[in-house]
């Protein structure tokens, strides 16, 4: 079976087990466990932060990020099919106690003016208690459901500039930051400069079996500390994941682009297919999003999981398809003929 739901599914390489057999642990609930202390040095060194916390998922840190910007009755700003709002289980609402009020992107890229509408303007008519008060304004870099989208630099810098000047604090949801800097060719610490809390993960597109962690300064990263242990991620001898972390850190950000070269190339297959509506130009990362116009997009999904490739559908057309580590050339040249083929037993007037 040829993949392609996530870049989440990649198994452990051997080197990346030996390291985490030889890692040495202590209780990270008290701090002891010296590979959790240096990925978390690593991560916020990485980023241009003065610290970061380790922590189980991309969804935890997310959340944790929100509720030490926020108190509850806040109103957070997010693009409306941002992962915080799509994917984390209404946590923001259940953890932080915020309302959330979606921007309209394009692709998952807002403007300073979308920013400036969400916030709208204070009048001496109105009562400044009627609306929840807006404090945190999420960006998600790449942007999942955009098709791994990129923010260009130039709109990223002025919509952080937009929020600080209405006051708000900045946190990214940057588990593909990896990516972005990948396909950039900036820094994640050039990507991560504006922001006060950045959440990347270990376990997307890196390698890592499991983590993310949580950055931003000594402060902020002290008060996440109290959440994550609330929310139940305190963890014992963790260095066993965090070796894994570390390690991916060192010896897979490099070959990310590999993983964009390829989406690029199933990308112009597709294309190529009748029935399949996507334009290359439009992947920017690791992320293929696609929609098919016979048949239902799970039914498509189906017939090419029969036929030995395994996507995702969404909504009645729509298709993922996410390349990463464990998938080579030969396995996209696979890929696309066995598309081909299922598509071609779908009828055209389906």
């Amino acid at each position: 079976m040829i993949d392609l739901r996530s870049d989440t599914v990649t198994k452990p390489s051997d080197a990346m087990r030996a390291a985490m057999a030889a890692a040495a642990v202590g209780d990270d609930v008290y701090g002891e466990d010296p590979t959790v202390n240096a990925l978390e040095a690593r991560t916020a060194d990485i980023l241009g932060k003065e610290a970061a916390v380790f922590v189980p998922t991309g969804t935890m840190s997310n959340q944790i990020g929100i509720r030490i910007h926020t108190q509850p009755g806040d109103l957070a700003l997010v693009e409306g099919s941002a992962h915080i709002v799509a994917n984390e289980g209404g946590g923001a609402a259940a953890i932080s106690g915020v309302s959330i009020r979606p921007l309209r992107g394009v692709r998952g890229v807002f403007t300073p003016d979308d920013v400036d509408a969400a916030v709208g303007v204070a009048h001496p008519y109105k009562p400044t208690t009627l609306s929840p008060p807006p404090r945190l304004l999420c960006v998600e870099n790449t942007h999942n459901a955009g098709g791994g989208t990129l923010w260009p630099l130039d709109t990223l810098l002025a919509v952080c500039e937009a929020g600080r000047l209405h006051g708000l604090s900045l946190h990214l949801d940057g588990a593909r930051l990896w990516h972005a800097a990948a396909a950039s060719g900036l820094s994640e610490r050039q990507l991560a400069e504006p922001f006060d809390t950045v959440n990347v993960c270990f376990s997307k597109g890196l390698g890592a079996p499991v983590g993310s962690a949580l950055a931003g300064s000594r402060g902020l990263i002290g008060r996440a500390r109290r959440f994550k242990q609330q929310l139940g991620g305190g963890m014992r001898q963790a260095g066993v994941l965090a070796a894994a972390a570390l390690f991916a850190l060192e010896h897979h950000r490099s070959e990310l682009g590999d993983d964009i070269r390829r989406a690029k190339r199933l990308a112009e297959g597709l294309a190529a297919l009748a029935g399949v509506d996507i334009d290359p130009a439009d992947v920017q990362s690791n992320i293929v999003r696609f929609s098919v116009t016979a048949g239902t997009a799970a039914d498509f999904a189906e017939r090419c999981h029969g036929a030995g490739v395994h996507m995702i559908p969404g909504g009645a057309r729509g298709v993922r398809a996410v390349l990463h580590r464990d998938i080579s050339d030969s396995d996209v040249t696979t890929a696309l003929a066995a598309i081909e083929a299922a598509w071609s037993r779908i009828p055209a007037s389906a």
